[in-house]
């Protein structure tokens, strides 16, 4: 399968927004965005003037990267999202949300969503009490996602699980956090994603 093996901190750098995709890193004086806050590349720091074209794809890629998918899987999840009632923006947002790699990372089991993918894929995490190691698994309120008995004096999630307050956990998420478990209480809703995420303009690409 496909991966990105460069630098996670170009990734922000090229969308020019803090994702938060190397965990304690992000938040210490060492982030890359903050000491260098232009583009990589040899004609980083140069004035960039985009298309309509560019705007709506750089939204498409900051999006795709946010949640670590290729473009065949974000692609997927956009034509289910506009089959579905609603907004399509808002629908394609939300699957993304409910991917079980994200609520593990929203959880606080883990530092970014690629360390959450991994666990996810290790057999780390139960979901009403049954092993799924398969990160796009769609998690459905009412939930309960479980790290399992064997997994839990892992020293990763417990210390993700202690820096979970810096970080915060979303409204539709309880928390336990002694018995490492987590809730899906409802659905998110819009308002619950707080990065600043233009999905209007994925879906004008997408349209064309």
């Amino acid at each position: 399968m496909a991966r990105y093996t460069l630098s996670s901190c170009r990734i922000c750098r090229r969308e020019n927004l803090k994702m938060y995709l190397k965990g304690d890193r992000c938040y210490s004086d060492k982030c890359a965005i903050e000491r260098r806050p232009y583009p990589p590349g040899q004609h980083g720091q140069g004035r960039a003037k985009f298309s309509e074209y560019g705007v709506q794809l750089r939204e498409k890629q900051k999006v795709k990267r946010m949640y670590g998918l290729l473009e065949s899987q974000f692609r997927g999840y956009y034509h289910r999202a506009a089959a579905a009632k609603g907004k399509t923006g808002e629908n394609l947002l939300l699957a993304l949300e409910l991917r079980l790699d994200n609520v593990v990372f929203r959880s606080g089991f883990a530092d970014t969503r690629n360390e959450a993918r991994q666990m996810v894929r290790h057999n780390h995490f139960t979901v009403n009490g049954k092993k799924v190691n398969i990160p796009s698994f769609a998690v459905r309120p009412g939930a309960v996602v479980e790290v399992k008995d064997k997994s839990k004096k892992i020293a990763r999630i417990s210390k993700a699980v202690e820096a979970v307050d810096r970080r915060g956990v979303p409204q539709w998420i309880e928390l336990d956090k002694k018995g490492l478990k987590a809730t899906v209480k409802t659905s998110p809703v819009r308002e619950d994603l707080t990065m600043p995420i233009q999905e209007q303009l994925i879906v004008e690409l997408y349209s064309k």
